[in-house]
């Protein structure tokens, strides 16, 4: 004995069988067989936007390999002035073990790693330190209280 929600259940799968077959049936007899390669190419002109139409060779600019910036542009060293510096620690999470230095001279903010301590520091020391600089940006390195 079916019951009226299996009865409507078989009607809907058998509906969306025949749906499916329609649509293959359509798309086998709408097939193209394909597009010839010009009307396929797609360019690129001068301002890099794409277009169907070849671009004009007379537009054609030579461009020096050495301008290309690929990635940060280099940066330069900078002679250190001042080999060691004073500043004050803003932030310093002994737990998790970094802080920042706020630079008493340039008045930036500088990591400081706790291996890069030779005194314990808490927030608000004065403290002398060293810079040097990693990928992420000027670390404090040989980190003291200044007297």
């Amino acid at each position: 004995m079916e019951t009226f929600s299996k009865k409507e259940k078989e009607k809907q799968r058998q509906k969306k069988r025949k749906d499916k077959q329609e649509k293959r049936e359509d798309r086998k007899a709408n097939a193209q067989k394909g597009q010839p390669l010009d009307q396929m190419l797609a360019y690129v002109d001068e301002n890099g936007n794409i277009s169907s139409t070849p671009p004009d060779p007379r537009r054609k600019r030579q461009i020096n390999e050495e301008d290309i910036q690929l990635g940060v542009a280099k940066q330069e060293d900078e002679a250190a002035p001042d080999v060691i510096r004073q500043g004050v620690v803003t932030f310093f999470n002994a737990s998790k073990g970094y802080g920042f230095i706020k630079d008493l001279q340039s008045q930036d903010s500088i990591f400081v790693h706790i291996n890069a301590l030779i005194d314990p520091i808490n927030e608000q020391d004065k403290v002398s330190f060293s810079i040097t600089r990693t990928p992420k940006g000027p670390n404090a390195i040989d980190v003291r209280k200044a007297v």
